[in-house]
């Protein structure tokens, strides 16, 4: 007799099962995975069939009873319930409402599960992820309106729709990032302020001989905590431009872990390089059409007055 647990398997779409006899979780992800036809190298999550529940846990595993169902996810694919049609007729609106079997079985992807799903309840659009809306974005206008049943002109109208609303979110994004710039740029304004109002030159202020650096820059970059953030701009240009060679002697470290601040650095600086251009492309666009308001007002003063 095999020490194998017997137990079942499916992929996402539950439109595949087989039988598996396997002693650890390991092995049900490697078998099951070649079953299902899963990239070796793909990470796969395994979760009950029935309600999702994910399975990690060796002695867990074991407790369930055996011919238990499992499903195994690839990357970013997601449980799902069961949708119950027609007293468990699902299989037969599989093949006769919701698209053609060749059709399915000829390009299946997670968009086509998608679709499915709009189609039986197209409220669901609500509870998708911002990638599940980019994948049926992406999707070829004329295959989306066949799963969908909808004219071509009404997909890309829903297609649209997605777009604008993804749009929007990525906007309200750049605004609160702006904002907390902003904030953050003010707050340093201020700390700046108290530290030049002081009588006496404060700890950490005077000048480093050997690297030109103020003592307390280099107290912050060995700092534990995201020391990048803590820099001024003028001092993530000064660190960046130092190089790897000439940091590693100011801060006594190897050249791996000086280079990793390094890159921090310059990825910061770049961060607040972009928003300042954008925060200046905003007011240069404010003064523009301020200009333009300004100059459209006295032409037509001057049109008034000429024609009186």
């Amino acid at each position: 007799m095999s020490n194998g647990k017997p137990c079942r398997i499916c992929d996402f779409t539950r439109q595949k099962s087989y039988g598996l006899a396997v002693s650890s979780i390991d092995e049900l992800k490697k078998k099951g995975g070649e079953s299902l036809g899963f990239s070796p190298s793909s990470s796969v999550t395994v979760v009950l069939e029935d309600d999702g529940t994910i399975v990690e846990d060796q002695a867990y595993f074991l407790c369930l009873p055996l011919e238990t169902k499992f499903m195994l996810l690839a990357e970013k694919e997601t449980w799902s319930p069961v949708r119950k049609m027609d007293g468990g007729t699902a299989w037969m609106a599989r093949d006769s409402e919701v698209m053609d079997t060749d059709d399915v079985d000829a390009g299946f992807g997670p968009w086509v599960y998608l679709a499915q799903q709009l189609k039986q309840d197209l409220t669901g659009v609500i509870l998708m992820s911002e990638a599940d809306l980019q994948v049926l974005i992406d999707v070829p206008c004329a295959e989306l309106a066949s799963a969908l049943g909808y004219e071509e002109k009404r997909a890309q109208d829903f297609q649209e729709t997605l777009q604008r609303y993804l749009d929007r979110k990525e906007e309200e994004r750049q605004s609160k990032e702006l904002l907390q710039l902003y904030l953050k740029s003010v707050n340093q304004d201020a700390e700046n302020q108290e530290l030049q109002g002081a009588d006496d030159v404060p700890d950490g202020m005077e000048v480093d001989s050997a690297s030109g650096f103020l003592i307390r820059t280099i107290m912050v970059l060995k700092g534990k905590t995201s020391p990048e953030t803590r820099l001024s701009t003028e001092d993530l240009q000064l660190v960046v431009s130092r190089g790897v060679e000439s940091m590693k002697q100011v801060l006594g470290w190897n050249r791996d872990k000086t280079s990793s601040l390094l890159e921090a650095c310059e990825a910061e600086l770049q961060k607040r390089l972009q928003q300042i251009q954008a925060v200046q492309c905003i007011r240069s666009n404010s003064q523009t059409d301020s200009s333009q308001t300004h100059h459209t007002n006295t032409d037509q003063e001057t049109a008034t007055q000429g024609d009186q």
